[in-house]
């Protein structure tokens, strides 16, 4: 049984490499095409990335998280069949576990990346880089509803500075994603002691 497991978590693998590998080349114009390869990476992905695509909740006006969902699916498939070659066994405890760790990858994923492009906007602003170049405004669009969810939650109705409400999200969002990771690894070791 471990031995399968085994070969079933290195086939999972292999499938995420292609699946990132796939989703890279998305990111390029037809100069990084392929060719016969390229179609053979898509034949072999985009049924089931497109089975993620097809949920609304997963994009936005200006991000497609779908495909973030279909490898955080197949990482948590890859989990148990891990688990199972190590343990030799699952339990409700176990999944559950992994489950919360999915779960907590993918928000951590989200925070993360908005405390990137929020130093970056944060660091270029502090500068004084041109505020009407296309990758400001598109960095400005989708950081504002974060911004301003943050910036009344924290400050309510006083007026702060473009760059004071930049610093404070950042320090927000910065020690969420610390207390999640705290509490996800707490919770986790919590199931994973479950008898059933």
């Amino acid at each position: 049984m471990g031995i399968l497991m085994r070969i079933l978590a290195s086939i999972t693998t292999v499938y995420m490499i292609l699946l990132f590998l796939r989703i890279m080349l998305t990111w390029f114009n037809s100069p990084f095409s392929l060719g016969r390869t390229t179609e053979l990476l898509s034949s072999i992905t985009d049924p089931y990335l497109n089975w993620f695509h097809r949920f609304p909740q997963l994009r936005t006006e200006l991000m497609d998280f779908s495909p973030v969902a279909a490898l955080a699916v197949l990482a948590l498939v890859n989990n148990i069949f891990l688990t199972i070659a190590v343990y030799g066994r699952i339990t409700l405890g176990i999944i559950l576990s992994m489950l919360l760790s999915s779960v907590w990858s993918a928000i951590a994923f989200v925070l993360s990346f908005f405390i990137v492009i929020l130093v970056i906007r944060f660091i270029a602003y502090t500068l004084g880089s041109n505020n009407v170049h296309p990758i400001w405004r598109a960095i400005d669009a989708l950081s504002k509803p974060m911004l301003y969810r943050v910036n009344r939650l924290i400050f309510r109705d006083r007026l702060v500075t473009y760059k004071t409400g930049i610093f404070t999200t950042v320090v927000v969002l910065l020690a969420l994603r610390i207390l999640g990771a705290v509490i996800t690894s707490l919770l986790s070791n919590l199931l994973i002691r479950l008898p059933f």
